[in-house]
C-alpha cells in the first residue's frame, strides 16, 4: 500500500530524519514559521512606515506658508522613512530566499562552502545564507575559497 496523505506531507515522517543542514523535519517547520512570520512582520513595517511618509508629505505640502526649515525637516524624515523601508525591503528578499532554500532543500546550508550553517546562528537569523565564519570574512572584504573545492572560485554571491 502506499503512503498516507500525512506522510506525503512530511507530518508522519520520523523528526529523526535529518536535512542535509543536519536540521530535523519538525527543525525546519519551526524555522519556516519564523520566517513566514518575519515576512509578513516587515511587509505591514513597509506599508506602514511608506504609508506614513507618502502622507505627511502631502500634508505637509499642502500648507501655507512654508518655513524653509520646515521644507528641509520634512524632506530628511520622508527620506528617512524611505530609506528604512529600502532596508526592510532588502530584509524581505532576504527572507525569501531562506524560504526558497527551505523547499528547495538547501536551508541551512552555506551559500559560500557548502557546510551546514550552525543552529544558533539560524535561530538568531534565520535568513542567514552564510556561516559565521564566513560571513565574518565576507564582512572583511575577503573572498575566501572552500578550502576542499580545488577549483577557482574568485566570486561569492548571495545574501
Amino acid at each position: 500500500m502506499g503512503r498516507t496523505g500525512r506522510q506525503r506531507e512530511g507530518e508522519g515522517m520520523s523528526t529523526r530524519k535529518r536535512s542535509k543542514a543536519g536540521l530535523t523535519a519538525a527543525e525546519m517547520k519551526a524555522f519556516r514559521a519564523l520566517l513566514l512570520q518575519k515576512r509578513a512582520e516587515i511587509l505591514g513595517n513597509v506599508l506602514s512606515v511608506e504609508g506614513e511618509a507618502l502622507k505627511s508629505e502631502r500634508t505637509d505640502l499642502s500648507r501655507c506658508p512654508i518655513h524653509m526649515g520646515d521644507v528641509g525637516s520634512d524632506t530628511f524624515a520622508i527620506e528617512n522613512s524611505l530609506s528604512l523601508a529600502q532596508s526592510e525591503r532588502e530584509l524581505l528578499c532576504k527572507v525569501n530566499e531562506a524560504l526558497d532554500r527551505i523547499e528547495g532543500g538547501t536551508y541551512g546550508i552555506c551559500l559560500g562552502t557548502g557546510k551546514p550553517i550552525g543552529k544558533s546562528r539560524l535561530t538568531a537569523i534565520p535568513w542567514a545564507g552564510y556561516s559565521v565564519e564566513y560571513a565574518a570574512l565576507l564582512e572583511k572584504g575577503i573572498r575566501p575559497r572552500d578550502a576542499d573545492d580545488k577549483s577557482d572560485h574568485s566570486q561569492v554571491t548571495g545574501a
